[in-house]
Order: structure tokens, then sequence, then C-alpha cells
């Protein structure tokens, strides 16, 4: 029998035809672990051992309080592309309209909404899961995902009437967060410019409409900056922790989590309102926020019927591709292009 050669298996797994959507995690469940908790408890047993016999288990930067050199510049990286993330997003909402669901956190890209019945908003059984469609902003499609800023993440943990307890914008905070004990300096105003630039407030209104021969060139720097920034995300997350809720969508950078009682998700009155602190993974740190994709924007409205058809794509690479950016190679599986969607009598048929 001959050898079977993996160079094509290879091939079609790391470029997969088509691939599934994103799951929707129950509320009514907590989290799954980023690593399985048979792999946690083995190293908690090695760490234990290690203590047993007397021997220290020697700690590397940032744990040890100290900054990694290498990193830094990798820091400033993705704040640049950060504010040029800002920037790119306000001056396409100009041009691209974005639609947000008043009742839940639903948004879509084009220029009218869907009628995929999927709200699981207030009342969404007397609208049979319509959604209701609001003009959407900046904040539907760059989450705002904050965190409480600790000038000496080692030190005692916040609580809710804790002095440096100001949420700032998970961006910043992911990148500033240097360790060690150091005094902390006097608040910058709440409007000046280097807290602005970093911020989603009002971006609208600092960034006015682009020329439509600039349209293209603007959503190829977006979509290139969407990517420096989960690039670097993801290179930060390898050294510096970070902790997530299992519960809810709260994130904390640091070796652990605050001790304010915030959490108002499943079962918080068994936890008297605390979180359930684990491991965070790029995606709650930096949510891809995923967005129906819509083939032709100038065509109907996505129809509830024909959603198993259908592709996703995060809200930046979408609205980056309605106004001319070429799509990734990465997202194409999730988009599903090469589906052809058919006629509402067709699709009875499909098997």
């Amino acid at each position: 029998m001959p050898a079977r050669d993996t160079r094509y298996s290879k091939k079609r797994l790391s470029h997969p035809q088509n691939t599934d959507l994103p799951p929707v995690l129950p509320k009514s469940k907590k989290k799954p672990f980023p690593i399985p908790l048979k792999k946690i408890l083995e190293a908690s047993r090695a760490d234990k051992k290690l203590a047993e016999m007397g021997k220290e288990k020697p700690l590397e930067a940032p744990k040890n309080g100290l900054l990694v050199p290498d990193l830094v510049p990798v820091a400033y990286e993705v704040l640049d592309a950060w504010k040029i993330l800002i920037k790119g997003v306000s001056q396409l909402l100009h041009v691209i309209p974005v639609h947000a669901c008043s009742e839940c956190s639903e948004v879509h890209v084009g220029q009218t909404g869907h009628d995929i019945q999927n709200c699981d908003g207030s009342k969404n059984a007397v609208r049979r899961s319509f959604h209701i469609w609001v003009k959407g902003s900046i904040n539907d499609v760059l989450l705002p995902i904050e965190s409480y800023h600790q000038y000496d993440p080692f030190g005692t943990r916040n609580t809710l009437h804790g002095e440096g307890t100001q949420p700032i914008r998970m961006m910043g905070k992911k990148v500033i967060d240097r360790g060690g004990i150091v005094e902390a300096p006097p608040k910058p105003p709440p409007h000046s410019a280097e807290v602005s630039e970093l911020d989603t407030f009002r971006a609208l209104e600092r960034f006015p409409p682009p020329e439509d021969s600039d349209v293209v060139g603007i959503a190829q720097a977006t979509l290139n900056a969407y990517e420096k920034v989960r690039w670097g995300v993801t290179k930060l997350m390898r050294k510096y922790t970070v902790k997530a809720c299992g519960y809810c969508s709260e994130v904390h950078v640091g070796p652990w989590g605050h001790n304010a009682k915030l959490c108002g998700e499943f079962k918080h009155q068994w936890r008297d309102g605390k979180h359930g602190w684990q491991d965070a993974v790029v995606d709650e740190v930096f949510p891809p926020n995923y967005v129906w994709h819509v083939a032709d924007p100038k065509g109907p409205p996505l129809k509830n019927s024909l959603k198993r058809f259908y592709g996703k794509a995060p809200a930046v690479v979408e609205l980056c591709v309605h106004a001319g950016a070429p799509i990734p190679r990465k997202y194409r599986p999730m988009m599903r292009l090469d589906i052809v969607v058919p006629d509402n009598d067709e699709a009875q048929l499909v098997a």
C-alpha cells in the first residue's frame, strides 16, 4: 500500500474550506477554563511538591515585578495601532451604516438590519425574537472592555472603595501595566489629549468623514491596525497575567483578580457578588464581536430561514470589507464565501 502524502492533509487542516460559527455560551453556566482543569491541578501538585522539598521556584519577569524589556516596544506598537484603529473605524462609520439592537447586544453591518430571529433581549417572545434596530456607534464595533488600574499590581487587591480604582479602557491598561511599587502620578484631566486618543468617547466628532477616494485606503489601514492590535495583545498576554470572570465580562490585569463585589450574573448571590476569576483568553481582552457576513450589501436583508448558509466575521473586518478592503485569508472559512445562498424554495431541498 503506497504511503500517504501528508502534505495535502496538512494543507487542508491549515486552510479549511469552511469552519463552524463561534459558539454562543449559555449565561446559566460558567465559562470553560482556557487550560484544562486536569493540567492546572497537575501544575499545582508539582509546585506543592517543590515547596515541601524546600526548593524555591524562581520567578521570571514580569512575575517578579520587573518589566520584560523585549515587550516594551510591542506595547508602544499596540498603542499606536489602537489609535489608528479608533480613527479608522470612526471615519468608516460616516460612510458604512452599522445597526445595533436596542434590546440585546446584536450588531449588524449593512444598509438595513437583518431579519434573523435571534434576539434574546427583554420581551423577545412578544416580538418573536426579531431585533429592534437603531443606529450603531463605535462602541458597538469596538466593545468597551474596561479594567481597574493599579500602580502596584502585586499590592493589596482593589476593593470597591479603594484608591486607584478608576476604570480605564482595556487597551491602555494592558500595555501600561508596569509592575513594581511606584508612586501614583497625578491624574490627567478627563478630556486631555493623551486620554482621548485611547478612548472612543466622541470619536465620531473628532474625526470628520473621509473623501470618497480615501475610503479604501482607510479601510485597509484600519484592517492592518486591527490585526496589529490583536497580534500585540496575544504576545503581551503570553507573559503578563490577565484574569477574567467566568460568569460576566469583567477583566483584570494582574496576578490575581480584584475583590470588588460587582458580579451580577449567574448565581451571584451564592458568591456574594464576587467574581469567579480564571485565566483570560485574547477574545475576552479584545473581543472580536462577530457579526453576520453580508455578501451583497445592496441586496435584500438576511433571512431567518437561510441563516445556516450565512457566515460570520469580526465587526471591524466586516466594516472594512464593506468599505472596499480585500478579505483576509484567515477569515474566509468562517465567512463561508464558497457557499451559494439558495432561495427560500430551494433551501428545503438542500440536505
